[in-house]
């Protein structure tokens, strides 16, 4: 697809997440201010577990004379294309992303609460296992090496 910017992954130019998508007036701002000219799709992706995307595409006239040029797009005579979920999906990817910070977050405060109050002599005693762990256990289904065996 013409107009992706390769540089973006590489931290060097602008991704998706720098422009603002605008659902409900099916636009695209970039960094620079310049709204979208075409919203097309969604389209299906090549892979079957792929979401499909939606493609918003600048024209040739705003990206030539743009002084960020250079970060957005990968030729001179190239126009800026961006790739992006449907609504739904985006926003699904958005909570998801926020839950499982919230659940790293939430994970390291408990483990600092609990080491905080053992002396320096003490060494932290293993926690019982959980349910999932009894019922694998329960049932002879050996843990991956992968899996934590704290408590048994």
């Amino acid at each position: 697809m013409h107009g992706v910017n390769y540089r973006a992954s590489e931290g060097q130019g602008f991704a998706r997440d720098d422009f603002h998508i605008d659902y409900d007036q099916q636009q695209v701002t970039c960094p620079q201010g310049q709204v979208s000219a075409g919203w097309h799709g969604p389209y299906p992706t090549s892979s079957p577990t792929a979401a499909p995307l939606i493609v918003a595409r600048f024209t040739k006239s705003q990206c030539r004379p743009c002084p960020a040029r250079t970060q957005c797009t990968t030729t001179a005579d190239s126009a800026r294309t961006v790739g992006f979920p449907p609504r739904e999906l985006r926003d699904l990817q958005l909570r998801v992303g926020k839950a499982h910070i919230q659940h790293v977050l939430t994970a390291i405060a408990v483990n600092i609460e609990r080491l905080s109050g053992l002396s320096p002599e003490e060494t932290p005693t293993p926690r019982r296992p959980t349910a999932f762990q009894n019922y694998l256990d329960q049932r002879e289904i050996p843990r991956l090496k992968s899996w934590r065996t704290l408590g048994s």
